[in-house]
């Protein structure tokens, strides 16, 4: 059995963010996307528009110095929904963290309109961006 259209597009993603692929991730995001990144650190709040979402991905990479990465354990999907299993790991001023996390997906015509970060040690991802 084939998998879902839409665990494909999740595993591109990831793919691409790891190779910093912005065409596909233009393919993958709705230009209005919603993005919810949970939390106390300075890159916690909420993102809207590819713009946006692509800046917070430069953030990211910049307080981590290059090191944030996440490794997709496994994915779920239907035509509305998707969750993504991954490990976020990344590092900064001497300090390494792997954090296992949730990632939920809203999809609309095989876009993603709206995302949500679930962290199973959210200390530990704010400590890494604060």
């Amino acid at each position: 059995m084939a998998e879902h259209p839409n665990i494909e597009r999740m595993r591109a993603g990831y793919a691409a963010f790891s190779k910093g692929d912005f065409a596909v991730l233009d393919e993958l995001f709705d230009e209005n996307v919603v993005w919810h990144v949970p939390g106390r650190s300075e890159l916690a709040g909420e993102y809207r528009g590819r713009n946006d979402v692509y800046a917070l991905f430069g953030r990211i990479m910049e307080r981590s110095g290059g090191s944030f990465s996440l490794d997709l354990h496994a994915a779920l999907a239907d035509d509305e929904h998707g969750v993504a299993l991954v490990t976020a790991s990344g590092s900064r001023e001497g300090k390494s963290v792997a954090i296992p996390e949730a990632h939920v997906f809203h999809f609309q015509d095989g876009r993603v309109t709206e995302f949500w970060e679930a962290s199973t040690d959210q200390y530990a991802g704010d400590e890494l961006f604060s």
